[in-house]
C-alpha cells in the first residue's frame, strides 16, 4: 500500500505557557509523523490495525532520522581528508558525478512537492559532497578549479531554488542521473581495486550511506510511489554496498598503506 501525500509544513508555535499552547504544539509534532487522516485514525481513534498509516508513520520516522543523520554522515570523510591534508584514493570525477545525481534527485523531488521527509537529506549530502570535492581539489593544488567549481555550482543551486527550470527538464535530468550515479560509483570501485586499498575513504561514511540507502528505498516506496525515485535509490544503494564492501575487504591493506606513509 502506497500513500502519496503532501505533508503540511511543520509550524511550531509556542506563544504562552498554558496547556492549550502545549497541546497545540504536541498535535503539530504528531501530525508531522501521522499526516492527514492518519492522525485521526491512529492518535484519535487508536486504530492500530490501519497498516497503511503505521507504514507511513514508520516511513516518516526513518525519513526524519535519515535527514538528521545526513547532517553528519560525510563529516568523518571530511575530517579524514582535512587531518591528512590529502584526498588520496578519492576520485574527483566520481565525487562530482555523485553530486550531479544527488542534485538532480533533490531538485526533481522539490519540484514535484514530495514530502520533505522523503528527500530532505539530499540538501545536506549535496553540501557535504561539494565540500569533499573542493577539499580534494585544493589538496591537489588545483585552487583555480575550486573557485570555478564553487561559483558554477552556487549558480546552479540558485536557478533550481528559483524554479526557473521546467519540471520536464528536471525529470529528464533525474532519468539521466541514473547512469551518472552508477558510473561515478563504479569509477570509485575500480579505483579502489586498481590501487589495492581504499585510501582516505571513511568506513563510517561508507556504512551510513549504504544503510541510509536501504531505508530510503522503503520511504520512497511509501511516501512517493515514484518509480524513477525508487529505482534511483535502489541503484545507488547497490553501488554504495560495493564500496562499503571494499572498505572492509581492503581494511588491512589500507592501514598498512597509511602506516607506511606516516613513517
Amino acid at each position: 500500500l502506497t500513500l502519496r501525500h503532501s505533508s503540511p509544513p511543520l509550524r511550531l508555535s509556542f506563544r504562552g505557557g498554558n496547556r492549550n499552547d502545549m497541546g497545540t504544539l504536541v498535535k503539530q509534532v504528531l501530525q508531522a509523523f501521522f499526516p492527514g487522516k492518519c492522525y485521526d485514525e491512529i492518535i484519535v481513534r487508536h486504530n492500530f490495525e490501519n497498516v497503511g498509516c503505521l507504514k507511513l508513520a514508520l516511513s516518516k520516522c526513518l525519513g526524519y532520522g535519515i535527514i538528521v543523520g545526513s547532517t553528519l554522515v560525510k563529516v568523518p570523510q571530511i575530517v579524514k581528508i582535512v587531518q591528512t591534508q590529502s584526498g588520496e584514493g578519492i576520485s574527483v570525477t566520481s565525487v562530482l558525478m555523485e553530486l550531479m545525481g544527488m542534485t538532480a534527485t533533490a531538485a526533481y523531488s522539490y519540484a514535484q512537492r514530495y514530502p520533505f521527509s522523503s528527500w530532505g537529506e539530499g540538501l545536506f549530502l549535496m553540501l557535504e559532497t561539494a565540500l569533499i570535492a573542493a577539499l580534494v581539489m585544493r589538496y591537489r593544488g588545483q585552487t583555480s578549479r575550486v573557485v570555478g567549481f564553487t561559483a558554477s555550482y552556487t549558480c546552479l543551486l540558485a536557478m533550481l531554488m528559483m524554479k526557473v527550470v521546467p519540471v520536464p527538464v528536471l525529470w529528464s535530468a533525474q532519468l539521466l542521473s541514473l547512469p551518472v550515479i552508477i558510473c561515478g560509483k563504479l569509477m570509485q570501485v575500480w579505483s579502489n581495486y586498481r590501487q589495492g586499498h581504499t585510501g582516505q575513504l571513511s568506513l563510517i561514511t561508507s556504512a551510513l550511506l549504504f544503510l541510509g540507502g536501504v531505508a530510503r528505498i522503503f520511504t520512497s516506496l511509501t511516501e512517493t510511489g515514484d518509480p524513477l525515485i525508487v529505482v534511483t535509490f535502489c541503484l545507488a544503494t547497490i553501488a554504495n554496498s560495493l564500496i562499503f564492501g571494499q572498505v572492509l575487504y581492503y581494511w588491512d591493506a589500507t592501514n598498512k598503506r597509511v602506516q607506511k606513509k606516516t613513517k
